[in-house]
């Protein structure tokens, strides 16, 4: 099996595969814009300080935008996490390092299972030619209860346990 990456270098390839392509009635072909703290975003921003606060209004509209963004996007952006950025650039850093490794280091930690608590995948893993899949190469990792990391990149579960000591 290739991953996106791996495709996405073949000197023959001139398009985007057809069942990368979303049509107009898709419906995330035009989403809602969520409303957060910062009108001008795209992308729900959720401040991870207000989770926490004393305030039961501002904890209750925190909460309120954590479930919209889950719901409406799937993902958010969080600010004031508490997370110094040059430890986040590293970890980044990381993590490209394990994406530039080499496809059979990669799959080996392709998971079977839905909840295996490592799972490298792509979008190829679909086969029905009705889906459209989403361009992407993916790592899913279990961190609770348990850390659960690659062995590769050598520093990958330094940096993840870092991070993951800051909350």
């Amino acid at each position: 099996m290739r991953s996106v990456k791996l495709v996405s270098e073949l000197p023959n390839l001139k398009a985007v595969p057809c069942n990368y392509y979303v049509d107009n009635h898709h419906k995330y072909s035009s989403p809602a814009i969520i409303d957060t703290n910062h009108d001008d975003s795209l992308i729900p921003i959720i401040d991870f300080s207000l989770l926490s606060s004393k305030d039961p209004h501002q904890h209750s509209k925190v909460i309120q935008q954590l479930g919209r963004a889950c719901q409406q996007w799937g993902f958010f952006m969080v600010v004031n996490h508490g997370i110094e950025e040059s430890l986040m650039k590293e970890l980044i850093g990381v993590i490209k390092e394990f994406f530039l490794m080499g496809e059979e280091d990669k799959w080996r930690y392709k998971g079977e299972k839905m909840f295996d608590p490592i799972k490298y995948g792509t979008s190829f893993n679909y086969t029905s030619k009705d889906i459209t899949t989403y361009w992407r190469d993916y790592l899913k990792l279990s961190l609770h209860p348990q850390l659960h990391c690659p062995d590769q990149p050598n520093n990958f579960r330094y940096f993840l346990s870092l991070n993951l000591c800051a909350f």
